[in-house]
């Protein structure tokens, strides 16, 4: 009998033992993964919990500003490149006032055509200056002409900022007044060029030598 209560003891005293290993790698492994759920805690929030807290101060954005436009080589080699396209894909090519600014444009005549109100802008930035005849709805590189009235063009321009966006605005160009200077010397080239043509006239009419009659065949 001693020996059955002595086997009985071990074998309850190894359960026990059993058990408590058993209940020991249960605690370890949850302390583990408790520990790794804190560490991903703290990698995912990119601060440390048993700190004090400290808010993040963010810099401020720099302020919006416009967007320069290229320059007008530039422009003019894209207007080129956009020709060159339109002529292989068998399209209409973009006119030329596509690489101009509005601020690059002086209103020079305002005219009534069979096809309604017709402009004629002059490009200042080339040289030689050119002109263009334009109606309500050219384009150019930062608007569009809206309409034409009487001694005016009205625009709309668009103005890019460098954070994206895009602000519309209505421009007015009028008619460029003549320079009264310049119209007094336009009146006098006509008078100039017809008195010189009077004097070499006259020049000629001296030069010629004179006719006398002969003698002889009297």
């Amino acid at each position: 009998m001693n020996y059955k209560n002595a086997f009985r003891f071990l074998i309850s005293a190894a359960a026990i033992v059993c058990v408590m290993g058993v209940l020991a790698l249960t605690v370890t492994a949850q302390d583990k993964s408790e520990a790794k759920d804190s560490a991903a805690t703290r990698k995912s929030s990119g601060r440390d919990p048993f700190t004090r807290y400290q808010p993040i101060v963010k810099a401020p954005k720099a302020a919006a500003t416009k967007r320069d436009a290229p320059s007008i080589q530039v422009r003019i080699e894209a207007y080129r490149a956009q020709k060159a396209a339109a002529a292989a894909a068998h399209i209409a090519a973009p006119k030329p006032t596509t690489a101009l600014l509005l601020s690059e444009v002086q209103v020079t005549g305002i005219f009534r055509t069979p096809r309604g109100w017709s402009a004629m802008v002059e490009a200042t930035p080339l040289s030689p200056k050119l002109s263009y005849v334009i109606y309500p709805g050219e384009n150019f590189f930062d608007g569009q002409l809206v309409a034409i009235e009487e001694g005016r063009l009205v625009f709309r321009r668009d103005v890019l900022w460098t954070d994206g966006k895009r602000e519309k605005m209505v421009e007015i160009k009028p008619l460029r007044v003549s320079n009264p200077v310049e119209a007094m010397v336009a009146a006098k080239q006509p008078a100039a060029a017809d008195s010189v043509a009077k004097t070499e006239a006259a020049k000629s009419e001296t030069a010629k030598p004179e006719t006398k009659p002969n003698p002889e065949k009297q």
